[in-house]
């Protein structure tokens, strides 16, 4: 391989392993930022030895060894290293050496399961757990981050530093917490990483409808999840929606680069092995709970569309049920908004519309553009051709991506014609 092969394969092991590294390190340091910078001395030792020696046989064994070795020498260094070492000691006499390699893949499990619950601590904001998540268990640069988010890289940056800062002043344990703080601390992780998948799936600005690299991360970080909490629900609930929602990533773009509709998308073109994966862990899901959650619901209408092999054998009514159920537990006025082009399906456009009307009041929603749009496209059935070209500019003044202004501009148009 030339030198430039080398760089790139170590940034891929990079990006594969690094989660690994910066949670088997967290959990020896107890610091997540001295963590991630051990770790990184790991990878800039591999840069400098490996385009010469090659790459090992086993690069992730390798990076772990080279960023232990370091941990041990931080350790070494601080005040407590007697008693952080006779700790280490007694773990490793009282291990069975038949059970290492079990033992120490649990390990990587538990640690990496502890670092997503300090990622994404709810003493963080939202953008500060997404960038920490992206940059420690995604593996992605700060300029990675930035470009995703169409944010400037200092912004990022500064946010990953407070994110790390936060986090030493306020204490935050490097452990899965237990009791009710649990549920708490699961929901902020299952959050963040639904943030992620949605910036991918439908970009809130900039010139792109996806960025696959996005819904990718939220994936991966979602499957490892649901392995590392295989008993919790609402994890399969929203790795089935993920899923669901990521078979129609081909559908929903067209050759123009503009969004396509969900009821004009192609469905022969949405990914069979994703729908698959999605209603399996749906199954898992509700087999788990006496009561679905949110994120099992959401599933659950990905899931009437998904069997649906054309949009005219779309169970309306049976979403609309599960828009109902969502509404009493997640009373939100997006959800709410959601409803109401359910019902304007399965009922009829004013019935929709007359959901949709009792928002416009909302402070929440009055910079949403999916309001007006929504509004505009009940009214539009209702043949108020002339108010729903009156909504869709409004919907397009409002929208942050340029794909959808050009799409809302396009039908304020055919509403005039």
């Amino acid at each position: 391989m030339t030198a430039p092969e080398v760089h790139r394969a170590i940034e891929a092991i990079w990006r594969i392993e690094s989660p690994k590294l910066i949670a088997t390190v967290a959990r020896l340091v107890r610091d997540v930022g001295r963590a991630e910078d051990l770790a990184q001395d790991a990878f800039v030792a591999a840069l400098a030895q490996w385009p010469d020696e090659g790459i090992p046989r086993n690069p992730g064994a390798w990076l772990m060894t080279a960023a232990k070795r370091r941990a041990i020498d931080a350790i070494r260094r601080d005040a407590a290293f007697e008693r952080k070492a006779e700790a280490i000691g007694r773990d490793a006499a009282t291990a069975a050496p038949d059970d290492a390699f079990e033992r120490a893949v649990e390990e990587i499990d538990d640690d990496l399961l502890r670092l997503m619950f300090v990622a994404a601590h709810p003493v963080l904001s939202p953008e500060a757990r997404v960038a920490l998540m992206l940059r420690l268990l995604g593996g992605l640069t700060t300029p990675e981050i930035a470009r995703a988010f169409l944010i400037p890289e200092a912004t990022v940056a500064q946010r990953i530093v407070r994110a790390k800062r936060t986090i030493a002043d306020a204490g935050v344990p490097f452990e899965v917490p237990e009791g009710p703080e649990r549920a708490e601390r699961l929901a902020s992780v299952l959050g963040a990483i639904y943030l992620i998948f949605n910036e991918g799936y439908a970009a809130t600005a900039g010139d792109d409808v996806l960025r696959p690299e996005l819904v990718e991360d939220a994936l991966r970080l979602g499957r490892v999840l649901a392995r590392l909490m295989a008993l919790e629900p609402e994890v399969h609930g929203l790795v089935a929606l993920m899923e669901l929602q990521a078979s129609r990533m081909k559908a929903r773009v067209g050759p123009d680069g503009g969004p396509i509709l969900l009821l004009d998308q192609d469905r022969r073109t949405w990914d069979r092995l994703l729908i698959g994966r999605g209603l399996a862990a749906l199954v898992r899901a509700e087999a788990l709970a006496d009561v679905s959650g949110p994120y099992a619901l959401q599933a659950a209408i990905a899931a009437c569309h998904a069997r649906a092999a054309t949009p005219e054998q779309t169970d309306w009514s049976r979403i609309a049920g599960f828009y109902d159920a969502l509404s009493r537990i997640v009373p939100t006025p997006v959800v709410e908004l959601n409803r109401a082009v359910a019902i304007g399906m399965a009922v009829g456009p004013q019935a929709g519309l007359d959901i949709a009307d009792r928002l416009l009041d909302e402070p929440s929603l009055r910079s949403y553009h999916l309001l007006p749009s929504v509004r505009a496209d009940l009214l539009f059935k209702l043949g108020r051709r002339a108010e729903a070209a009156g909504e869709f500019d409004r919907a397009a003044a409002l929208a942050e991506n340029s794909r959808d202004r050009t799409l809302l501009h396009a039908r304020a148009d055919a509403s005039r014609s």
